[in-house]
Parts: structure tokens; C-alpha cells; sequence
């Protein structure tokens, strides 16, 4: 038995090796989330086509400051 026959001899139908990223067939580093199946390196490139936006998170000294006014009291 040679090693071309007995490497990828068995069926890959579950696990690591049975996914892929749809756009460059690369194995690791795959996004499944909502059926995306895209590897984070194409998803980067391709997010804008596919929809997705960037939220810039808002920073915990801006949400204080923002949220001062509305929170005083007259009393």
C-alpha cells in the first residue's frame, strides 16, 4: 500500500476536514455563522458585497458623558 493510496481514502462528510470556505476552498479559519461558510480572510474582503457593516462599539467614558444630561434630576 502506497500513500497515494491511503491518503484521503476515507469519505470526509463531518468535522474540520469535511468544510470548506466557499470562495478559496481554504480549510481553517471558517466563518459557519448564518450558512456563511467563508474563511475570516475572504469574509474580510467580501463583507461589504455580502452586507455587512462595521459598528463601531461605543466606549464606556463616551456613553457617560453622553447619558449625564439626561440622567439629572431637578428635585
Amino acid at each position: 500500500m502506497s500513500h497515494e493510496s491511503v491518503y484521503f481514502s476515507r469519505p470526509r462528510t463531518y468535522g474540520k476536514g469535511a468544510r470548506e470556505c466557499r470562495v478559496c476552498t481554504h480549510k481553517a479559519g471558517l466563518i459557519r455563522k448564518y450558512g456563511l461558510n467563508i474563511c475570516r480572510q475572504c469574509f474580510r474582503e467580501k463583507s461589504q458585497d455580502i452586507g455587512f457593516i462595521k459598528v463601531c462599539p461605543v466606549t464606556s467614558t463616551t456613553s457617560t458623558t453622553m447619558l449625564r444630561p439626561t440622567q439629572q434630576s431637578t428635585i
